[in-house]
């Protein structure tokens, strides 16, 4: 049992990165609690299940309680377009102040890439906004900036995948020439979990990607490529991002909600301007080909198992 860092407390985890990282943390023996919104199904037994809102500062009190270090993973897109940024705002707000109360000593934060120079999108800039009011809180943060993660379930690795499957013909914005550093969810996990571990990275920011800096045409032809598919795109500069989020929408299982913000964050470049967490968590970066592969037959091993 690995109880050096006391009890931890995930949020967010019925998304596609907190399912994962509940289970990695138990694995390697933490002590976990899991705070929920409503539906607790699905929790893994060995994880300490509570209520909580970060909307509703009255629930928050008993989610903190004895907790040492938390996870925050809470994002408001999949709730509504409208006024998703106040919300964000409003949640860590209600955060800090119940982690000051509850003393939490340390919080690990997964937000997105991107220089706050660069005209962001509306989703990235909450997502820098978040960082910085986490960063006010009595505790230490440690902030990991990711861009696009593949694995199955995710968001980005969806929209690619529907984009692939079902436009064998794309007439694209002229963004997909914009260069990103996707990033293999193992991989993300394994930070997340090696920032825990190391106190090294308590209080610091840290840029994480994977080994190679591609376009996203590259990342969809190399997509195509792998599942045995011809992709003809042709770029045109009258798309811009926010037009073209709305025919994302038509050929996508992503809800609008989130896709649409992505889709418009696709105009910033998001790649690792430092690389200094490979030298306290020196693991093996997955190629972007491989983290696909791994990607679609978790998909079809998932799909075969709810059909059966």
């Amino acid at each position: 049992m690995n109880s050096s860092s006391g009890k931890v407390l995930v949020t967010g985890v019925t998304g596609f990165i907190g399912r994962r990282l509940t289970l990695a943390l138990l694995k390697l023996g933490y002590s976990v609690r899991c705070m929920v919104r409503r539906d607790g199904s699905g929790i893994p037994d060995e994880a300490d299940c509570v209520r909580g809102d970060m909307l509703e500062p009255a629930t928050l009190d008993a989610a903190l309680e004895g907790i040492d270090t938390a996870y925050y993973l809470v994002h408001s897109m999949a709730a509504g377009r409208a006024g998703f940024e106040r919300r964000d705002r409003t949640a860590a707000e209600n955060f800090v102040s119940a982690a000051n109360l509850a003393g939490i000593r340390r919080v690990i934060y997964l937000g997105g890439l991107g220089e706050t120079g660069d005209e962001l999108s509306e989703h990235l800039k909450s997502r820098l906004e978040v960082a910085a009011i986490l960063g006010s809180g009595k505790f230490a943060t440690t902030f990991l900036r990711a861009a696009v993660i593949i694995g199955a379930s995710g968001a980005s690795f969806e929209m690619v995948r529907c984009l692939v499957n079902r436009l064998p013909l794309m007439v694209t914005p002229l963004w997909v020439a914009t260069r990103c550093q996707p990033i293999a969810v193992d991989d993300v996990i394994a930070y997340l979990t090696g920032c825990l571990a190391d106190e090294r990275t308590a209080g610091r920011t840290f840029d994480i990607g994977g080994p190679e800096v591609l376009t996203y045409r590259e990342m969809m032809e190399r997509f195509a490529r792998i599942e045995g598919r011809k992709l003809y795109i042709l770029p045109v500069p009258v798309l811009t991002p926010k037009l073209s989020s709305y025919w994302v929408g038509f050929v996508t299982t992503v809800p609008a909600s989130v896709s649409r913000p992505l889709i418009e964050g696709l105009k910033n470049e998001v790649i690792c301007r430092e690389n200094s967490i490979r030298d306290l968590i020196p693991i093996p970066l997955t190629p972007y080909d491989t983290a696909v592969t791994r990607a679609l037959l978790e998909l079809s091993s998932s799909t075969q198992t709810v059909r059966q």
